[in-house]
């Protein structure tokens, strides 16, 4: 696995491990929504500082983001998305 997949996948592993939803900890990381979620995706490649700062929100060791996956390991699921349900077109009487 290369390097930014091996992030990729254990930064997510890790984030819906603990239950934090994606845009929370791009809040609390202080990194923009659409980055944090290009990271989980290996369509950005954060720096160094970056993922200390991921990995200390988190509360995990940097290292942590480089273990290797055992072997048949599936990604984690998405967490399910905050939003409201949609309402019903009819109006109850």
């Amino acid at each position: 696995m290369k390097a930014r997949a091996l992030v990729a996948w254990n930064v997510r592993r890790i984030r819906v491990g603990l239950g934090i939803p994606q845009e929370q900890l791009a809040y609390d990381a202080g990194i923009d929504r659409s980055y944090m979620g290009g990271v989980e995706r290996q369509k950005e490649n954060p720096t160094i500082d970056l993922l200390d700062r991921i990995a200390q929100t988190l509360g995990v060791h940097l290292s942590e983001f480089f273990v290797q996956p055992p072997k048949g390991a599936t990604s984690q699921k998405t967490l399910r998305k905050g939003r409201k349900p949609t309402r019903s077109r009819h109006k109850k009487k």
